[in-house]
């Protein structure tokens, strides 16, 4: 799944009338890159969540056979006054709504920020996702301390083993120096925990559950190259 339907607030005025997903680099929206390592992979089935701007997400990716995928969209929005507006509903809110339609995440699914360049070996990171038989892995990287407020931050045992989630907090508060690079793993059994019909975050509320129940939630701290469209 990736996740496409922020209203790219870090990034304006590149973003008034364009999705961030869609962001040109050399050419081609940055989405567009992602879908083709995840092609290479062989991830085969996309899911995109949208709502700002959604129909030029839709309109130049269609149904993904040109990169040899097969796509398909989950609009949030809400009627008002007679015309359907956008209406996020966070980043796990997305993904249980299309739970809730479609039975998306019936196996591992590999979850993505649409704003990002990746190169990060997914079949690799899929293995340890297995082997620790986690629920949820989450990608991380190493940063300097004085820039762990702009991402969010995770603190880990010796084994790998998510102990907490701290959501850009500032260089004194900050438990780690691993920063999430936007890139999760998820059994369905972690879909369950997300709330029906209400706004729900990943970092802030979903993470937080799941180190809460004591949960199998593993970080893997990988090197690769990684860059967030939203700090360029």
């Amino acid at each position: 799944m990736i996740l496409a339907a922020g209203q790219g607030t870090r990034v304006r005025p590149l973003t008034k009338d364009l999705p961030k997903p869609m962001i040109p680099i050399l050419g081609k929206p940055v989405m567009e890159y992602l879908i083709e390592h995840l092609a290479r992979h062989g991830v085969h089935e996309i899911m995109v969540n949208v709502a700002h701007s959604h129909r030029k997400i839709e309109h130049y990716f269609s149904n993904g056979s040109r990169w040899g995928v097969d796509i398909g969209y989950s609009f949030e929005g809400v009627y008002d006054h007679g015309e359907i507006k956008p209406s996020p509903l966070g980043s796990a809110g997305g993904m249980r709504r299309i739970q809730d339609f479609g039975g998306f995440f019936d196996q591992t699914t590999i979850v993505i920020c649409g704003d990002a360049l990746i190169d990060l070996d997914i079949g690799a990171a899929l293995l340890e996702h297995k082997q620790k038989k986690a629920m949820v892995s989450i990608i991380t990287m190493p940063v300097p301390d004085s820039e762990v407020g702009n991402y969010g931050i995770v603190e880990t045992d010796a084994e790998g083993r998510v102990l907490s989630f701290q959501e850009k907090p500032n260089s004194k508060e900050a438990r780690s120096n691993l920063a999430s690079t936007g890139i999760y793993f998820f059994e369905p059994e972690a879909i369950d925990l997300i709330p029906p019909g209400v706004v729900f975050d990943i970092g802030s509320q979903l993470f937080p559950l799941l180190v809460e129940k004591g949960l199998p939630f593993y970080a893997q701290n990988r090197r690769y190259n990684w860059i967030d469209i939203g700090r360029i």
